[in-house]
């Protein structure tokens, strides 16, 4: 139906190539480079933290995602919404072969309705259950991802 283009440059900047040394800046790209993103590795993996890493991008796509999904299943049903946030967490471990892999991720959404929209928690949950179903990244990977509102 798609394609969705997003790419990476990095340029070796440290004087050699050692595991312990070389340098793990670089930049996501997206719209065919037009958007740069600067980016490393994780800081548990000899990154820069200043910088976004890959497991913290890939949460952030997770909660973009599911916001969206939520966001176009309120409009349908006419439930106006004027804000969201999410603060989602991604937990990273050792799989059963000894690979490391986002295991879980946690989205925790918090939604604010329009004054004179009414939504009940039973209503909240389902529209986040669908919003999770739909959502196209969740449906692409095989992390457990669960949605956990907050209020």
């Amino acid at each position: 139906m798609s394609e969705h283009h997003a790419g990476v440059v990095w340029k070796r900047t440290s004087a050699d190539f050692g595991y312990d040394t070389y340098n793990r800046t670089h930049e996501m790209t997206f719209k065919l480079g037009a958007i740069r993103l600067p980016a490393s590795a994780a800081p548990a993996f000899l990154g820069d933290a200043s910088y976004v890493d890959p497991e913290e991008a890939f949460v952030a796509a997770l909660a973009s995602c599911h916001m969206l999904t939520f966001l176009a299943i309120c409009a349908r049903k006419r439930l106006t919404v004027d804000a969201y946030e999410d603060d989602g967490v991604g937990v990273l471990e050792k799989g059963e072969g000894g690979e490391m892999w986002v295991a879980r991720v946690s989205l925790r959404p918090k939604v604010t309705f329009a004054p004179g929209t009414a939504v009940d928690e039973a209503t909240l949950a389902r529209i986040h259950h669908q919003s999770h179903e739909h959502c196209f990244i969740a449906n692409s990977v095989k992390t457990d991802v669960t949605v956990e509102p907050r209020s």
